[in-house]
């Protein structure tokens, strides 16, 4: 399954008002959640059964960036997921979603 998102980071977003101040930055933890959320709609499952392989946060996301975010499921089982804007790669990772859990 490969699936495509987009979302525009709202400049009134909660997190920037500590992070950081003169400097907004989207925190990675925002964007991670962003990505395992539409990982576990799209597979309809509970987050809590969603285990991090691995994450890189490449590039900060800023106030009005358009992101979009891809996932696709590997042969393997393993999700691999991408946020990006048109110019740059934000964030990268993989998940795999745990049946026992």
């Amino acid at each position: 399954m490969n699936a495509q998102s987009v979302w525009t980071v709202p400049p009134d977003h909660p997190a920037f008002a500590g992070h950081f101040p003169g400097i907004a930055i989207l925190p990675g933890v925002v964007l991670l959640d962003l990505a395992l959320q539409l990982i576990a709609d799209a597979h309809n499952v509970a987050l809590q059964t969603c285990t991090i392989n691995s994450v890189k946060f490449l590039h900060p996301a800023r106030p009005g960036d358009v992101l979009t975010i891809t996932h696709k499921q590997l042969d393997n089982g393993t999700i691999r997921f991408d946020i990006g804007t048109s110019t740059h790669q934000t964030v990268s990772g993989s998940v795999v979603i745990n049946s026992s859990a």
